[in-house]
C-alpha cells in the first residue's frame, strides 16, 4: 500500500507510525485480550495511558505545574462556548480579536452569555493582516481577551504574543498547537482541538492556569463546569478513549522525532518551499495574506481562474496529493502542512506546482 500526501486542514494526516501502532494493538492492547477501546475508561489499563499521555504532553508543550491540563470530548467549537460560562459573570465584557472565520465562530459561541466587545477586526482588510497591537481597543474589566492563534481557513497567523496586559489571555491553537516552542505562562488558558497537529477528531486539550478555575462563571450543569473535571482528571463522564490513546500516541512519537524544536525546523521549511513556489510564479499562483503573518500551519493560494483550480484539485489528486481544495468560505486552494505531513510531501507539492503551471501557465 503507497500512503497519499495528504493536506487536508482537519481531520488531517496522522504520522504512519502511529497509525501502525494502533493498527497492531487493534484487538489486543499491551497483551490484556481486549482492545484499548473496549476497556473501562476506570479501569488501571486506561488509567495509565491516560496518565501517560498527559505527562508526555507536558514534557512536548513544556506545561508549567500551575497549570491543570484536559481533554475534553469534541472539538474547539463546544470549548468556546464553554469559555464564557466557565470564566465570565453573566454580561461581563469579554474582548475579542478577529482574524478570520473561526475568531467570528468563536464569539457566535459565547454571544448568548457575556457581553463581546471586538477590539480589532481585520474583516475589512479581507483577514490578509492582523490589525497592529497598538490599534486594539482593549476593555479594562474585561473577564478575558481571545485569540485564534492560527486562522485554519484564511491562513493568518499571529507570529508573536500579544501583550493584552493584566486581564487573562485566552487562546484557541487548534491549527498550530505544538508546531514549535510555545510560553504557556504568557496565556490564562489554551485550548485545541487535537485532529490538527495532536491526534484525531472527537478530543480537545485545554491548557488552563489553576487559579481561573476558582471563578465561579455562569449558572450550569456540572458536566459544563472544568473545574469539576480538573478535580477528575478529565473522567467526570467516560471520555473518548480511543481518541485519547491515539492522541498519547501522536505525543511520544512527536517526542521521539525530537518535539516542539524539531517540528518547527520542519514545519519552516515546509512552509518556505511553498511560499517561495507561490511567489517565483510569477502571479500564476498568488497567496494574498501579508508576509509578516502568513500561516505555517494553512496556506491558502489562488490560480488565475476557476477553470484552473477545478483542474489543479483533479490532477493532484490522480498524482496523490489529496485534499487541496480550498474552504468553501474563500474559494481556491489551500495547503495544510500539520506537524505529521512530512518535508517530502510540501517538496512533492511543490514539484506538482511547477509542472502545472509550466503545462497551464
Amino acid at each position: 500500500m503507497t500512503r497519499a500526501y495528504n493536506f487536508s486542514a482537519g481531520p488531517a494526516t496522522l504520522p504512519e507510525a502511529v497509525l501502525r501502532q494502533a493498527q497492531a494493538e487493534m484487538l489486543d492492547w499491551n497483551g490484556v485480550g481486549a482492545s484499548i477501546v473496549e476497556l473501562s475508561h476506570r479501569g488501571a489499563e486506561f488509567m495509565g495511558v491516560a496518565a501517560q499521555a498527559e505527562a508526555d504532553l507536558r514534557t512536548l508543550l513544556s506545561v508549567p505545574d500551575d497549570y491543570a491540563v484536559l481533554f475534553q470530548a469534541g472539538g474547539a467549537t463546544t470549548q468556546q462556548a464553554l469559555l464564557a460560562l466557565n470564566f465570565a459573570a453573566p454580561g461581563q465584557t469579554v474582548d475579542y480579536v478577529v482574524t478570520g472565520h473561526w475568531s467570528k465562530t468563536a464569539i457566535k459561541q459565547v454571544k448568548p452569555y457575556v457581553n463581546v466587545h471586538v477590539v480589532a477586526d481585520g474583516e475589512p482588510g479581507g483577514f490578509r493582516d492582523i490589525p497592529p497591537r497598538d490599534s486594539w481597543s482593549l476593555s479594562s474589566d474585561a473577564a478575558y481577551v481571545h485569540i485564534t492563534a492560527n486562522e485554519t481557513i484564511h491562513g493568518v497567523e499571529f507570529r508573536d504574543t500579544p501583550d493584552v496586559g493584566a486581564v487573562p489571555l485566552f487562546a484557541d491553537f487548534s491549527s498550530s498547537i505544538a508546531s514549535e516552542p510555545l510560553d504557556v505562562s504568557k496565556y490564562g488558558l489554551i485550548y485545541a482541538g487535537a485532529q490538527k497537529n495532536l491526534g484525531p477528531v472527537g478530543v480537545s486539550v485545554m491548557l488552563v492556569r489553576r487559579e481561573l478555575l476558582e471563578r465561579a462563571g455562569q449558572p450550569r450543569a456540572d458536566i459544563f463546569t472544568y473545574a469539576s473535571h480538573a478535580a477528575r482528571d478529565s473522567m467526570l463522564n467516560t471520555p473518548p478513549t480511543w481518541n485519547w490513546y491515539l492522541l498519547g500516541l501522536t505525543v511520544k512519537w512527536m517526542l521521539e522525532q525530537g518535539g516542539v524544536e524539531e517540528f518547527a525546523r520542519r514545519n519552516a521549511t515546509k512552509a518556505k518551499l511553498v511560499y517561495d513556489a507561490i511567489d517565483a510564479s510569477g502571479g500564476f499562483y498568488r497567496n494574498e495574506v501579508a508576509p509578516s503573518v502568513r500561516s505555517r500551519m494553512n496556506i491558502p493560494f489562488f490560480l488565475p481562474d476557476e477553470t484552473l483550480t477545478t483542474r489543479f484539485v483533479s490532477e493532484s489528486k490522480a498524482a496523490g496529493l489529496l485534499a487541496l481544495k480550498g474552504h468553501k468560505a474563500v474559494g481556491g486552494l489551500r495547503a495544510s502542512l500539520y506537524n505529521a505531513l512530512p518535508v517530502a510531501g510540501a517538496q512533492a507539492l511543490v514539484d506538482f506546482m511547477r509542472d502545472f503551471q509550466q503545462r497551464n501557465g
